[in-house]
């Protein structure tokens, strides 16, 4: 992959879904032009969103083997340790929503930037998977990826509550565009300023996988 297409996909990654009034900045492409979504995030079937979702048959497992998908294997990271809390800051930060966040699942694993690139600074790529509800607002929940690299942290992509595991079209990345006004999406938590476009798969101009796939299969079971 080009040095080019693969240092877009880093940039986008800190910025594609950052995308509320607090996002002031972005990248764009070097023709100036806006990129055109590959796709629309999938409406799911209406439900009543006005009261908290019902608990779960039984809690989730708290840590994955490494394997074939999952390289490394993932863990979820217990109350009181950083590595939980980081990934719910940059929700919070990116989204704008207050309150408490109740998180149902949480999964953080490790693995190379998408796609893979013998560059130092992107050999390790820190990925958070949460599915969270807003206490004080229980229609605001969803399923949201963080990722970190040496330069800087962001939300990636964000798909509907009650989708399960990394599937096309339900994860949805937004490439940024500056004159974008923030909008709402069906199923999707909040409001987003960009273009929409399925990370899964890539698109928007970038043409990229979101997650490579030494580590798709951590987000199996979810």
């Amino acid at each position: 992959m080009p040095n080019r297409a693969r240092a877009r996909r880093a940039a986008a990654a800190l910025l594609l879904a950052a995308l509320l009034a607090s996002c002031d900045r972005g990248p764009e492409r070097s023709d100036g032009s806006r990129p055109r979504p590959s796709s629309t995030p999938r409406a799911v079937p209406s439900r009543d969103v006005s009261s908290p979702p019902p608990p779960a048959v039984s809690p989730p497992p708290t840590l994955g083997p490494p394997g074939p998908g999952c390289e490394g294997g993932w863990r979820t990271p217990p109350e009181g340790d950083p590595l939980r809390a980081f990934p719910l800051r940059v929700i919070r930060r990116t989204t704008g929503v207050e309150g408490p966040l109740v998180v149902v699942d949480l999964r953080y694993f490790v693995g190379p930037e998408s796609p893979p690139s013998d560059k130092g600074y992107l050999l390790e790529v820190e990925r958070w998977y949460v599915k969270l509800w807003a206490r004080r607002d229980p229609a605001f929940r969803g399923r949201f990826l963080v990722e970190r690299r040496r330069f800087g942290a962001g939300l990636v992509a964000v798909a509907p509550y009650d989708t399960e595991g990394f599937r096309s079209p339900d994860w949805v990345g937004f490439q940024f565009d500056p004159g974008a006004r923030p909008e709402r999406y069906p199923a999707l938590p909040g409001a987003w300023r960009g273009v929409p476009y399925d990370f899964v798969r890539g698109g928007a101009g970038l043409g990229i996988p979101g997650l490579p796939e030494q580590v798709r299969g951590c987000l199996e079971g979810t």
